[in-house]
């Protein structure tokens, strides 16, 4: 049967009207149910959540949707949201997305998976430079499964106290347990660099220890995902802690021409040659070929001009292509 805990939460999220927590909750306790054998019982439960949320969709909403939001402490350590990017927003190769999909489908299989004492994957190392991605995977995956999506601040999490840092970690993964969602360590080397690197200060190095004792001591339906630019400096025992390693890399000559129709697909164009201005941007992340196309599109806007052109993606291309590289933001 559900835990004490859960049905009151399950409670306490009906009184205070947060549906998505309410049915976050109520998935945990069928997941739990598959867990312990009560196949029947999980399928029963699902198939009433999914009813339930069916009837939701078509009821006119009353007012804004509650967003679950962290409160006390957690609220300086999680910011929340609820993405609307889907898979297919994304130009990824065909290997990345294939891996994310099957994630998905076993995700989305999760108390079918339960029933077999099987387990989906769901801690995922994102490894690749800025811009290629990496966050906006945490989006996509929150947004396909309707969950939403935790980013960890680590400035909050990180303190000179020691003991501190483990203390507030250890919040971090009580909310991971109790609220279903994608939860998000974004620059992740900040807490996983090597424990033998003479640099590093002890309290960095504990911290490192307690992510590991959590990490393998977690057994909720919760996704987590961590993501790092720097993948060289990680430490070697975080890598079997986790389900999957995907790898972003810069986009190739393909994914190049395939992020910049998609970015331009609803402004007029003349005479654009796709296959130069992929040459052209060869070396920058989707992230800067999508700020080229930002840019080319308000000088088109500002200057009154019936068309993008060449020469007006190339001159904004060369712009991206001037600033450093570490200047961008990492997505």
């Amino acid at each position: 049967m559900a835990k004490a805990q859960q049905l009151k939460a399950l409670l306490q999220s009906h009184m205070e009207g947060d549906e998505a927590r309410f049915y976050a909750i109520a998935m945990q306790i069928a997941a739990h149910e598959a867990k312990v054998g009560h196949g029947a019982l999980a399928t029963e439960l699902r198939a009433l959540i999914d009813e339930a949320k069916r009837r939701e969709k078509r009821t006119p909403a009353k007012g804004p949707v509650p967003i679950v939001q962290p409160r006390g402490e957690l609220s300086s350590l999680l910011s929340a949201s609820f993405p609307k990017v889907r898979l297919a927003d994304m130009v990824l190769p065909q290997s990345v997305e294939d891996r994310l999909s099957r994630i998905l489908k076993e995700q989305r299989q999760l108390a079918k998976l339960r029933t077999h004492a099987l387990h989906p994957r769901r801690k995922l190392l994102l490894l690749g430079p800025p811009g290629t991605g990496k966050t906006m995977c945490a989006s996509a995956l929150a947004g396909e499964l309707d969950l939403p999506l935790f980013v960890i601040r680590l400035d909050g999490i990180i303190t000179k106290y020691l003991g501190e840092t483990a203390a507030k970690l250890r919040l971090v993964f009580d909310a991971i347990a109790q609220t279903r969602g994608v939860y998000l360590f974004d620059e992740f080397d900040s807490i996983g660099t090597q424990r033998a690197f003479p640099n590093e200060v002890g309290e960095i190095r504990r911290v490192l220890n307690s992510f590991l004792q959590f990490i393998d001591q977690d057994d909720s339906d919760s996704l987590i995902l961590a993501a790092t630019n720097h993948p060289e400096i990680l430490d070697y025992a975080l890598y079997r802690r986790f389900d999957d390693v995907i790898s972003f890399a810069l986009p190739d000559h393909e994914r190049i021409v395939d992020t910049l129709r998609a970015k331009l697909a609803a402004f007029r164009k003349e005479g654009i040659d796709w296959a130069s201005l992929a040459r052209e941007a060869e070396g920058l992340s989707y992230a800067e070929v999508t700020r080229a196309c930002e840019g080319a599109v308000k000088d088109m806007i500002i200057h009154d001009l019936p068309a993008l052109e060449q020469p007006l993606l190339s001159r904004a291309i060369q712009e991206r292509k001037s600033i450093p590289s570490s200047t961008c933001t990492s997505a």
